[in-house]
């Protein structure tokens, strides 16, 4: 057999260079490159793998977390056919990945993680960084790794990255179980050399299936659908990632079924089709809320049902309802005693249109659907209309750049209040036009992850929506942006704090304790003047375009400079945090203290208990 003698790292470097996929006769390669950061644990090893092999593009970055995040952007904008690899050294580096491969698997986004390891060979134990167990010498920091990745190893020789690398591709590619996939480097065996087979480093294709439906469950299926007189369609992320829009708007033509969006499925449908709802659940419009309350069958395709999509189980409140399920992932296609179609979204949509075949939702629900998506364009336009002269609304800030982006730009966001705004209110045009991290929300992620955008889609505009206090959590990538010549349009809501959770706070009884940007005085009082931060200097002293805005117009010629712009463009803008967008008959489960000496807070936990009452519990019988 022949072999090629490498060190691990160089073998490593060599295999992810050859990976290749393929769906639907179109190949294209895995890996787009590997993003990092050097420290003993890994500059000798990967480092010096990656350096001799200009092939694997290689990205410097300033945080682990962050990269992670553009990892998580490149892979969800490339409908999860093209991955990065993120490497870092051992000790802080390493566990500053946690966060980001926590997001990645909930997510369910593929994303390589080469985190440097202790030395297996032990004898210079403890080293730098070094965490020492009293029960165990093969415990390190990277275990934390384990629960929050889909596939995790150590190599602890070199010979075992053979076995361990088709292993971790396998679950990378798998439209049911990819996620974070952790290889841990020992930093001692990342050096060693071994005779690796030739074969390892052969150009190698890995087929992306389309899992078919059960024929009877696809009958039953249909059976269902022409029985129901309410059908909704609850579109999740797996109607993206399949590339299933087509064919589910196909089926919303012909049959007329309403369709709700979640956050990760916003933008299956474009917002003028007659079908449309928008956003569904606790970030919902009316006419989705309202469609979703009354639903005798809800028909889920590739959503796995978070709590805010079915407004913590309060959103249907049909007696008879019924759900069919369409997901690769076995775990969401049986939620709620749903009709398991365990099948890939297109594949199965395809399938079931002929079942369907002269079947029409009846007059009055059709009319209703127009009436309600009529009455939620007009609330969309009169929160998008500039009011007076004060400050402008988040609302209206986001008007300005819905309006002005054009079809095929992409807006990131992630965490805060925005993401609630725009759910309800972005007018969606193309399915990779919307990109919000929601399954995670994790502050932080917005700028790196529009980073990951723009590598995967170099010919789009990005516009990163981020407010001001997910910006002073993870702002330091602006540099990798101006570093790489990646350009984004960084829109910066300045509010003051955390403008979201202030507002749950209030609505919980507690005032926004703890929620805004404050100057403690000498008495100890946390509620004097607002703190003078001045982000704009802050992006102008990375090396971005720095620009202010304070009112609609100033914000509208603001965009319209960073369009023309080279490089990454922050622009500030100070807006009136109270005027918030409504919730649209929504609620979310948030527990409000059992006892209090507030007034607030009893009344808020008296209101709680009411809604409360309205939980459902989805299981029992499938009826045929």
């Amino acid at each position: 057999m022949e072999t090629k003698r490498l060190t691990m790292a160089q073998a490593l470097v060599g295999y992810l260079a050859q990976q290749h996929v393929e769906r639907d006769g179109v190949e294209q390669p895995f890996f787009a490159g590997c993003l990092g950061i050097f420290g003993h644990g890994n500059v000798a090893g990967v480092g010096q793998a990656l350096q001799q092999s200009p092939g694997l593009r290689f990205v410097p970055f300033r945080n682990e977390q962050a990269m992670v995040h553009t990892a998580v952007g490149y892979a969800r904008m490339k409908n999860r056919l093209g991955a990065m690899a993120c490497t870092t050294s051992i000790g802080p580096g390493a566990t500053n990945l946690v966060t980001g491969a926590a997001l990645a698997t909930i997510n369910r986004i593929p994303v390589l993680l080469l985190p440097g390891d202790i030395f297996a060979r032990r004898n210079v134990a403890p080293v730098l960084q070094q965490l020492e167990w009293e029960h165990s010498q093969e415990i390190s920091v990277n275990d934390c790794l384990r629960p929050v990745s889909r596939y995790w190893d150590r190599i602890n020789r070199p010979d075992q990255l053979t076995w361990a690398l088709p292993e971790a591709m396998r679950t990378l590619t798998s439209p049911a179980d990819c996620g974070a996939v952790t290889l841990c480097l020992p930093q001692d065996v990342q050096a060693e050399a071994h005779d690796y087979p030739a074969g390892l480093f052969d150009r190698r294709v890995w087929h992306i299936p389309r899992p078919r439906a059960d024929l009877e469950a696809l009958r039953r299926a249909a059976v269902m659908i022409r029985e129901s007189r309410r059908p909704l369609i609850v579109a999740g992320g797996g109607v993206i990632y399949s590339e299933a829009c087509q064919a589910l708007a196909l089926l919303a033509e012909r049959t007329g079924i309403p369709v709700g969006e979640t956050q990760a499925g916003k933008g299956a449908l474009p917002f003028d089709h007659a079908s449309s709802l928008g956003g569904l659940g606790v970030t919902g419009t009316l006419c989705a809320n309202r469609i979703a309350r009354d639903a005798d069958l809800v028909i889920g395709i590739g959503t796995r049902y978070s709590d805010f999509t079915t407004a913590s189980k309060t959103a249907f409140a049909h007696p008879e309802l019924r759900f069919i399920n369409i997901n690769v992932a076995e775990l969401d296609a049986h939620k709620h005693a749903g009709l398991c179609l365990c099948a890939d979204a297109r594949a199965t949509l395809e399938e079931l249109a002929p079942l369907l075949q002269g079947h029409r939702v009846g007059a009055d629900y059709a009319e209703q659907i127009g009436r309600l998506r009529r009455q939620w364009s007009d609330e969309v336009d009169r929160i998008y209309r500039p009011v007076g002269d004060s400050l402008p609304s988040q609302g209206e800030v986001l008007g300005v750049l819905n309006t002005l982006a054009g079809p095929t730009d992409v807006v990131v966001n992630a965490a805060g209040s925005a993401p609630g705004d725009l759910h309800k209110l972005w007018r969606t045009r193309d399915p990779k036009g919307y990109h919000l991290e929601y399954g995670y929300s994790c502050m932080g992620y917005e700028i790196p992850g529009g980073l990951g955008v723009k590598l995967a889609a170099p010919q789009r505009e990005v516009y990163v929506v981020i407010g001001d206090g997910s910006y002073l959590m993870m702002s330091q990538d602006l540099v990798t942006a101006l570093q790489e010549g990646i350009k984004l349009t960084v829109l910066l809501i300045q509010n003051h704090g955390y403008a979201s959770i202030g507002s749950l706070s209030r609505s919980l009884g507690s005032g926004g304790f703890g929620t805004q940007l404050r100057r403690r005085a000498a008495d100890g009082d946390p509620n004097t003047e607002l703190l003078p931060v001045d982000l704009a200097a802050n992006a102008a002293s990375l090396g971005a375009h720095a620009l202010r805005a304070n009112s609609v117009e100033q914000l509208r010629q603001a965009l319209l400079e960073a369009r023309s712009q080279a490089r990454t463009t922050v622009i500030v803008v100070e807006t009136d945090r109270e005027r918030a967008v409504g919730g649209y008959e929504s609620w979310w489960d948030v527990p409000v203290a059992e006892v209090s000496e507030m007034e607030g807070v009893k009344a808020a936990r008296a209101a709680f208990e009411e809604a409360a009452r309205r939980e459902r519990c989805y299981h029992g019988e499938v009826r045929r």
